[in-house]
């Protein structure tokens, strides 16, 4: 691990996916692309790592992962993992750029792409797939990379451990479960906001067809049409399969109660993003209103975009949210992400890890599997996000089969992009874009 970064190559990739009504929900329209970054070794593995964007807002974490990368040029991977909090800190607490942020938004979603980046030269050195990776670390090791800074009236180095050594109990059988079965999925290519009922129809029995018992629609369009797409979805995948719905936080606290009061007829199982991103107070309000109104039923599920492990901790001792979902890219890089995790063990909600977009999908099964055999430790109410987009892009796509993820067996975070793709489709000088 005395391989050194020489150099660290950022790249604008965008997939012109607005026109097709992909990814189209109630707030956003736009290409799905990805701040995408290499890290170049002194004769190592390439490090991989990238942040998602839509569209436009590419430019900027492009020119933020650019701003913070001198942080990680000249610096081996052993000086990193000696000091993985220090080194994490070098970059969501830069003296100077901490401040636009501070750790959120495009600091800390560029910070997350360079040690994301760094993670995945980790496993590349060590040739194992990020997911065996992380669950082979010691106790003492995961510990060593979590910052514990403002969430320890939450949860405590020794709390962490704790969880971490009882997840050592029983985890080679877990591991024979996934290896047979693969990890359950869900999916929501079938209900995007912009789809005709027609085409919603058609991919719902197509999705049931090859297996998916949990599909999710977006939501927060006119009342009447959530009412009626959600009816189309129910009626093709029976009372038993799950359907979610994402607002994309769209909805003010007292309209997505009235909203779900409404929805409640096609029995939802969870209500997605359901108001404001950062309101606490909203979702813990709606979450008591949506118990009430389904009976324990419904659940409310939001983290896509909590900007950082605070925000979570305080969803959670709020008692705001029946489901955790992560998202790799949005915080900054895996270190946070152990924190999140370890949270969720700590307060018992399970994380069902948001997915989809440019590689996310790539990205989290392996946070998944890891929760599973070291902290979670349970399959109970977990499940990953799919969605049938851009995987042919990466040269390490996730694979499926009957509605489950297959485990990831290359070495490495599945990070790295097919050099090809990233010459077509690299904005703006890219034959697509020109």
């Amino acid at each position: 691990m005395s391989t050194r970064i020489t150099d660290v190559d950022v790249h604008d990739v965008r997939f012109p996916t607005a026109a097709a009504g992909d990814g189209s929900d109630a707030i956003n329209r736009g290409d799905y692309s990805a701040s995408y970054v290499e890290l170049r070794t002194d004769g190592g593995p390439t490090g991989a790592g990238f942040t998602f964007t839509n569209g436009r807002g590419n430019e900027i974490t492009c020119a933020a992962i650019g701003a913070l990368a001198h942080h990680v040029r000249g610096r081996t991977v052993a000086e990193i993992a000696a000091e993985p909090v220090a080194f994490w800190r070098s970059l969501t607490a830069d003296v100077q750029l901490r401040w636009l942020g501070p750790e959120k938004g495009v600091i800390h979603m560029a910070a997350g792409a360079l040690v994301n980046a760094v993670w995945d030269l980790r496993a590349k050195l060590a040739g194992k797939p990020m997911w065996r990776y992380l669950a082979e670390l010691s106790t003492d090791e995961l510990v060593a990379n979590v910052d514990f800074h403002h969430i320890t009236d939450a949860l405590t180095p020794d709390e962490a451990a704790t969880l971490l050594d009882k997840g050592l109990v029983g985890a080679a059988d877990r591991l024979a479960v996934l290896e047979q079965d693969g990890f359950p999925s869900y999916t929501t290519s079938v209900g995007w906001l912009g789809y005709p009922d027609d085409k919603v129809r058609a991919l719902t029995r197509e999705a049931y067809a090859r297996g998916w018992r949990a599909m999710k629609m977006k939501v927060g369009g006119p009342p009447a049409d959530d009412l009626r797409r959600a009816r189309i979805i129910r009626a093709e995948i029976g009372p038993d399969a799950l359907l979610m719905m994402d607002a994309n936080q769209v909805w003010d606290v007292d309209e997505a109660i009235t909203n779900m009061t409404a929805l409640a007829e096609v029995d939802p199982y969870w209500i997605e993003e359901p108001t404001h991103a950062d309101d606490i107070l909203g979702h813990a309000r709606i979450a008591r209103a949506v118990t009430a109104s389904t009976g324990g039923r419904c659940r409310v599920a939001t983290g896509e975009v909590a900007a950082n492990r605070v925000i979570f901790k305080q969803l959670l001792q709020a008692e705001a949210i029946g489901v955790m979902q992560i998202d790799a890219c949005r915080v900054a890089g895996v270190n946070e992400v152990l924190a999140e995790l370890l949270l969720a063990a700590k307060f018992g909600v399970p994380v069902c890890p948001h997915a989809g977009g440019v590689g996310l999908c790539e990205y989290v099964q392996h946070l998944a599997i890891f929760d599973y055999l070291r902290v979670g430790t349970s399959l109970d109410g977990r499940m990953v996000e799919y969605v049938d987009h851009l995987h042919e892009h990466f040269v390490d796509p996730v694979r499926t089969r009957g509605g489950r993820y297959l485990l990831p067996t290359a070495p490495g975070y599945s990070a790295a992009m097919r050099p090809e793709s990233i010459a077509r489709f690299r904005f703006p000088d890219g034959p697509v874009w020109r």
